[in-house]
């Protein structure tokens, strides 16, 4: 007689239950996880819980989201982080929005250029080596992958090459306050 691993019905059906709320959220349960896990395995427990919740839609404007709030006291390349979102907005430097970007591992993906309000679409890379990592950890914000995932739009998942793992975005979306009539 073989024995199986298969689980009974009760066990699977235990086993499917989905989270409702990403438990990363919390800074203490993220603490103390990282204190019992392995750097590796702590970053993949993040992402797991992070796809299986998707998005909060919470605040996709990156102008006013609580998550990005380190980012946006940051200075890179002469400007902090919040003047270049709102120059972004007004039309200003062009040429220069994508180098802007790419100091704080945000790359934009698409922008209205011509006039009118920008519409901008930007994503924050959510990998362990992105650049807003180190930004994030000088401030004691270890948890800031679920926070951008709870602010963000859209959490988005691609696979660069055949050889490279999942990379994970968080997609906030840069549009122009409304006109004042």
């Amino acid at each position: 007689m073989t024995k199986t691993n298969t689980p009974s019905p009760k066990r699977r059906e235990e086993g499917v239950a989905k989270l409702t709320v990403n438990p990363f959220l919390d800074a203490e349960f993220h603490a103390r996880m990282r204190d019992y896990t392995e750097r590796d395995a702590a970053f993949i427990k993040e992402l797991k819980a992070i796809a299986e919740i998707r998005a909060g839609n919470k605040s996709p404007d990156p102008r006013y989201a609580p998550s990005l709030e380190t980012l946006r006291s940051t200075v890179k390349k002469g400007l902090s982080f919040a003047e270049m979102l709102e120059r972004m907005v007004a039309g200003k430097e062009k040429a220069l929005w994508e180098p802007w970007m790419s100091a704080f591992g945000i790359e934009i993906r698409s922008v209205n250029y011509g006039a009118g309000p920008r519409n901008a679409s930007l994503v924050l890379d959510l990998a362990a080596n992105a650049p807003a990592h180190a930004l994030f950890a000088r401030a004691g914000v270890q948890n800031w992958r679920s926070l951008a995932a709870d602010d963000c739009a859209v959490v988005r998942t691609e696979k660069a090459t055949e050889t490279s793992a999942l990379k994970v975005f968080a997609v906030f979306y840069l549009d122009a306050a409304p006109e004042q009539a």
